[in-house]
């Protein structure tokens, strides 16, 4: 699976996938459930790259003393909105705004897709912003949320 970066606005942007076929609705669904449950998680705050004690400390974590005070004056870092996935043809797209999420997510929304990729799910590519010249983005889709959770 191919990974592009276009032009990127945390705020509004727009996620491609790019199948190597038309995908069957279970893998439609697949593909839907990773994108919820990513940005519930990041809805929820928990791409908050200001608290990652664990990953910070490294691999010995046993008898480790979590910092609470550290956790509870860390910047809220949540996304803001989801679009409804859509599908067109070998393509999928959805659209977010990541609010003041870290970029962590993204990183996390990479590996799971690669996983998902080798697994399920035929990926040719994943295009993170900008614009499809396969599937032109209608400005006015843009001006409200086409879902909110």
């Amino acid at each position: 699976m191919e990974i592009k970066f276009r032009e990127f606005n945390p705020f509004d942007i727009w996620f491609w996938i790019e199948f190597d076929h038309v995908p069957s609705e279970m893998e439609k669904q697949y593909i839907e459930e990773l994108f919820n449950s990513w940005f519930y998680l990041g809805k929820l705050g928990g791409f908050n790259a200001e608290n990652l004690q664990i990953q910070d400390l490294g691999i010995d974590i046993s008898y480790m003393d979590y910092d609470h005070d550290l956790a509870e004056n860390s910047m809220m870092s949540p996304m803001h909105n989801m679009g409804e996935f859509e599908f067109l043809s070998n393509w999928g797209r959805c659209w977010f705004d990541l609010g003041t999420s870290d970029l962590i997510g993204i990183d996390i929304l990479i590996n799971a897709l690669r996983e998902l990729g080798k697994e399920y799910v035929g990926i040719s590519q994943f295009i993170i912003g900008g614009e499809n010249e396969d599937w032109r983005i209608d400005k006015k889709e843009n001006d409200g949320f086409s879902e909110e959770y």
